[in-house]
């Protein structure tokens, strides 16, 4: 059967549903579609934001925006046997470089995008060409003031016995999960090839595991937990809320995570999805992503930091000359080993 990209649209899940359905909406005819994944939830607005620029500037042009996670995006294309059913999407390191070991993210054309020339380079080396670097991410401490009096000053501090039994952490399943693990074995003395005193470590704090980091930031909100390695994007998004949550940066650096933005292979529409990610790069949505409620970390220069994200972003050299990195060319060859043995080890 010859199914051409749009009918392959439904076809993930538990079985196929047909584009008729309903689910996607036939377009009319001389307009496109650019189907571009995003965050789930709040953090999705930057991209909303930018869609409604380029859409402003092709008429009959509609982006539609997918929310869903990098680990689901994974697992659906290869549900679908490498079949990639969208344009765009981002891609925090490991699966990006899952998506360049399988082939399915389209090589970048450096020259359709010329805002990539105000990129850090050392973030552009890390798309190994494909994609752009579009924002980057911190794992700190999300602690819960009402329980704890007593912030933690540095990672190892997570293991003081005023915190026994009031710690969550995700899942390795997630990025969040697996970078928690890296860390508790490099703030004991291993790394990224050493991680057994990092399950040790884990293990000792006798934790409440959650299945995402989504369900680990609900069990802080609802005071399961005091204390969590957290996402500062996910940490602010409580403290807006109201919620006596604290973002806690360790002085021995919080761990930055890349996130890349990249075109898929086999897009219908290459010039749109250089036209995003040259978007990506550009002063204006870099700003919009750094200021509230959003907190990304930019990836170009001449983008100051806000302020209001002090808290929850590095705001200077000393800061940034202090955050801490993952080898993830090391743990992602593990990955379903890490997954598989963190599902032993902990009840989720």
């Amino acid at each position: 059967m010859d199914l051409d990209r749009r009918s392959m649209l439904g076809m993930f899940g538990s079985g196929i549903v047909l584009a008729a359905s309903g689910a996607f909406p036939t377009l009319a005819q001389g307009s496109r579609e650019l189907v571009i994944v995003t965050y789930p939830g709040a953090l999705s607005g930057p991209h909303r934001w930018l869609a409604d620029q380029i859409e402003a500037k092709h008429p009959g042009l509609r982006i539609r925006l997918v929310p869903s996670d990098s680990q689901d995006i994974v697992a659906q294309i290869k549900a679908a046997q490498g079949y990639v059913p969208y344009d765009a999407g981002p891609n925090d390191e490991p699966p990006h470089l899952i998506g360049l070991s399988e082939g399915y993210l389209a090589a970048r054309d450096d020259g359709q995008i010329p805002n990539l020339a105000n990129a850090l380079p050392d973030f552009v080396a890390k798309s190994q060409g494909a994609g752009v670097p579009a924002t980057y991410s911190l794992v700190g401490l999300a602690v819960n003031t009402n329980v704890v009096s007593e912030l933690p000053q540095t990672w190892a501090d997570l293991w003081a016995p005023r915190f026994a039994g009031q710690v969550g952490i995700a899942r390795t399943s997630s990025n969040l999960g697996l970078a928690t693990l890296v860390q508790a074995a490099k703030t004991f003395g291993g790394s990224e090839d050493d991680l057994e005193i990092g399950w040790q470590k884990l293990k000792e704090l006798q934790p409440r595991a959650a299945r995402s980091p989504a369900a680990l930031t609900q069990m802080l909100e609802r005071e399961e937990i005091a204390i969590a390695p957290l996402w500062n994007n996910n940490t602010a998004g409580l403290a807006q809320m109201g919620l006596p949550i604290s973002f806690v940066k360790p002085a021995d650096g919080p761990v930055a995570i890349l996130s890349f933005f990249s075109g898929f292979a086999n897009s219908a529409h290459p010039e749109l999805v250089a036209e995003w990610l040259n978007g990506i790069l550009s002063k204006e949505y870099q700003s919009h992503a750094a200021g509230a409620p959003y907190y990304f970390g930019p990836t170009v220069t001449g983008v100051e930091v806000p302020p209001e994200a002090a808290p929850f972003t590095p705001s200077s050299a000393e800061e940034i000359a202090a955050l801490q990195t993952i080898d993830w060319t090391r743990i992602v060859p593990q990955r379903s080993e890490l997954v598989d043995r963190f599902d032993r080890e902990f009840s989720v």
